[in-house]
Parts: C-alpha cells; structure tokens; sequence
C-alpha cells in the first residue's frame, strides 16, 4: 500500500503546485491588466487593494465589474450608430428656423464643449415647465399620454406598479388600442419587480412594445457587465411634448417605504419646442441599441416654437459611449466658470478628487457654494463614504444642507442665476462614467430663478451642517467613513 499512497502524495503535490501556479498567474494578468486599462488612479488602486487583500473575492468582483463590456452586439451597433445619428441631427437642425441658437457669454463654453463632444446643439424656442409634485407629474404624463395621437415613447431605470404609476400603464394601454405607437424601454435590474408583475403582459397584449434593457442574469455575467444601467427617465410623445428629469416611474407612497428614508422628492421637466425631436432621437438611439431596429427615418418632425418663452436648451446624454463621459467636464467646467453662486442637489454624493477640488475651489475664490443632501439615505455603504468627503468642503466654507423631509433624489446644478443642469447624473463616479444619462442643460434666466426658488425651499426644509459639529462626530464613525472612502472609486 506504501507506493499508492506516496503516488496520491505525489498527486495531490502537484495539483496543489498547479493550482498555485494557475492563482498567481490569474492574480499577475488581472493586475496587468488592472494597470495597463489607464483610469483613475484611485479606480485603478482601490481595484488593486481590493485584489490583493481579499485576493479571491477581489478578483471575482473585477471579472464581473472591472470592464466595461456592454456585450458585442450592442458595442457593433453602438459604433455602427454614431455617424447617422450625427449626421440626422445637425440636418433636422439647419431644418428648424433660427438654430442653432447662440448661447449667452456664461454658457458659451460649456454649450460649446456639449456641441463638439457629442454634436448636440443648443436650441430656442422652447417652453420648460419645472414639474417638483409626484401626483402632478404623473398626473400630466397620463393626461399627455391619453391625447397623443402619434406616438408615446417611455424609457426609465425603475418602473413600480402601484397608485398613479397604474394610472400612466392604463393611459398607455387605451394608446395602443387607438392605434398609438407605444414603445417603452424599462432597465433590467431597476425595474426588476416590475417584469414579475402581471403589467408586462398586460401592455404587451395591448399593442405596447415593451423591451428590457440590458438584461441581467447569471449566465450573462462573461459576456457584459451587470452594474452598467440604463439610469434615463425620459418620454416623448408625438412630436409635441417630452419630459425628463430625475423622478422614475412610481407613486412616492408605495416606493421603498421599507427603506425607512420617507418619501422620494422628485423633479420632472415637461418640454415643447425644437428639443422634442432630439430627446426622441436619443429614445430611438437605446431602441436600436438594444434592438437592432431602427426608427432614426419613421417621422417626419415640425415642432412648435414657442417665442413667447424662448427658452434655450441643450441635451445631454451620457454613458459608456463615444463622447458620453464629458459630463463629468461639463459640470467641472461649470462650477470653475461660477462667479457668485453655485447651489447643487444629489441623493448620492461619492465625487472624485477633481469635483472635491472644484467645489472647494469656488468657495475659496468667494462663490457661494451650497450643497444639499438628504439627511438619510437608502444606501449604507455610499451614505458613509459620502460623509468621509464633507470635512474638506466644509472647511473651504461649502454650505451643506442635509434635507429631513424624505429621500430627496432631485439632480440639479445651478450657476450663477443664469444657468442650469437637471437630469439623472448623481455625483458620483458611476453617473460620470457607467450609467446611460440624461442631462439638460438650460441657458435661461426665468428657469434658473425657478430652480433657485425650488432649492431654497428644500434648504428650509433642512439642517445645516457646520465644522465645528461635525467635528465631534464619533472616532468609530470616522473610522467607518475612511474605510469605505477607500472604495469609493468603485461605488
């Protein structure tokens, strides 16, 4: 028996040396490749900490989330897409009388770097309605949606049964059986609970085609990566009106009320004027993307102009595309530009050293820099790795505001009283970078009043935070806070 069992020593030796080698191979070329995909450096070293000090969880999260890998199909059809859908644009716009419209002397820079990033020009005569009451929102969307006689086109991240958002679904289904063109583009894991529910099946036996954007599933985990989300929350119908904004589709007294945060706070932006046809573009732009089919040709589009309001506007779409990561300049560039006041709304705060760097600018040069947060959040990693930055702006004197009265979701950037951002990028690296958006910026002074107004309501709803108490926070929070910042590149 002696030779067998030095044979099985022998044996087991040297699968152990082979399982040795095969992990320190996997480990060099996953470094590599970490080091040679030139990001962020604080991207690149939290990757490279979380590989080498929990080796086999590490590695595993990198394979599934390290890249991005949107799936062939969709990166062919990406590619493929860019140049029609350039060229469509800058024709549909020397189309339309007085465009492209010139921007004002504060917004000229950032309108410029918008229109040669992604070929998106800035446009007038347009009516923007600033929508701040859920019932309101869905309310007028169902209302839009009952008298349109074209064409209704919906795409969001998260869309929840229950209360008004039924309201929305039914107004939907009577569309189709006018014989509406009812498209609706839902995102995979945002609306997850939706594609278990009985609606899927209900608008699609209506006539409404419904598609699930960037499906995920165990299986699809080699082929793209899962956290890259479809985060827009857009619509367009006929040629007449469109919305965009922060606010998904759901009734605030039904949406993760298990999270113990209270209601959402949301904004909507009810649009008419020449910027409908290019929100529509961007709509057919993700159904082709994810269907192959193309509607780029299907409509003829004569907007009205409104001269009466006359409001300019510039679309923004973001995203893991060609062009699609200068938000993150286009807010930079607007606060370095900000000569008296910068007032900022997010849910999730988790910025890179070079936002830090900008707010804190501002407010040394003398800008009033307002920040404001909600007080709490439904994410326990990014609150605390949010509250690990706060230190440094409020010793530059950024004014931050924590709202009490429920999760406020709201993304807005304000500048100077004259221009505006609002959409669906947070302040974090994910929106910069990862997540499908849409962002509007808004060169106009009556709309940025407007906002400012809204701000100011949610700062007298708030509590500010001052220095001299955060400071007295307890050493196990700080401890938490410095740890999880470690990873925050990667939240």
């Amino acid at each position: 028996m002696r030779p067998r069992t030095d044979l099985l020593d022998m044996l087991y030796d040297l699968l152990g040396m082979l399982a040795f080698i095969s992990y320190t191979l996997l480990v060099v070329i996953i470094v590599l490749r970490v080091v040679m995909t030139r990001r962020a450096i604080g991207v690149s070293l939290a990757w490279l900490t979380l590989i080498f000090t929990i080796p086999i969880l590490g590695i595993s999260l990198y394979l599934l989330f390290g890249e991005i890998r949107l799936g062939r199909k969709r990166v062919e059809r990406a590619r493929a897409m860019y140049e029609p859908y350039a060229r469509w644009i800058s024709e549909l716009v020397s189309h339309f009388p007085r465009q492209p419209a010139m921007a004002t002397e504060g917004a000229r820079p950032l309108s410029e770097l918008v229109d040669s990033r992604l070929g998106s020009p800035m446009l007038s005569g347009n009516r923007v309605e600033l929508l701040t009451e859920p019932y309101a929102i869905l309310f007028a969307l169902a209302q839009d949606i009952r008298e349109a006689s074209a064409s209704c086109y919906l795409e969001f991240y998260i869309w929840q049964a229950g209360g008004w958002a039924d309201q929305v679904a039914e107004a939907l289904i009577d569309a189709a059986a006018r014989g509406v063109d009812c498209r609706l583009l839902l995102d995979s894991v945002g609306s997850a609970g939706f594609f278990k529910g009985p609606w899927p099946e209900r608008l699609q036996a209506a006539g409404v085609k419904l598609v699930e954007v960037l499906p995920a599933g165990a299986w699809r985990m080699p082929l793209q990566r899962q956290d890259l989300r479809m985060h827009r929350k857009l619509v367009v119908i006929d040629d007449r009106v469109a919305y965009t904004g922060s606010m998904n589709l759901v009734d605030p007294r039904f949406f993760k009320r298990s999270a113990g945060v209270g209601q959402w706070i949301d904004v909507m932006l009810r649009l008419q004027g020449p910027i409908v046809p290019l929100i529509w573009s961007l709509f057919v732009r993700d159904w082709e993307m994810e269907t192959g089919e193309r509607l780029l040709d299907s409509q003829q589009h004569n907007p009205a102009f409104d001269d009466e309001r006359d409001q300019h506007l510039q679309l923004i779409p973001s995203g893991p595309f060609t062009g699609g990561d200068c938000i993150q300049q286009i807010l930079l560039l607007a606060i370095y530009q900000a000569r008296r006041r910068v007032v900022l709304t997010t849910p999730y705060f988790v910025p890179d050293d070079p936002l830090v760097a900008a707010l804190r600018s501002a407010a040394d040069r003398g800008v009033q820099v307002q920040l404001i947060l909600p007080a709490r959040g439904d994410s326990f990693m990014v609150r605390h790795a949010s509250d690990a930055f706060l230190t440094e702006l409020l010793s530059s004197g950024v004014e931050i505001y924590r709202f009490r009265r429920g999760l406020l979701h709201t993304k807005s950037v304000m500048v100077d009283e004259q221009l505006a951002l609002v959409g669906s990028v947070n302040l974090d690296r994910r929106s910069f970078w990862l997540n499908f958006e849409t962002t509007l910026l808004l060169d106009d002074p009556q709309f940025a009043a407007e906002l400012l107004a809204l701000q100011q309501h949610y700062m007298a709803q708030a509590s500010r935070l001052y220095l001299s108490h955060w400071s007295k926070r307890p050493w196990r929070k700080r401890l938490l806070e410095n740890l999880l910042y470690l990873f925050s590149p990667l939240l």
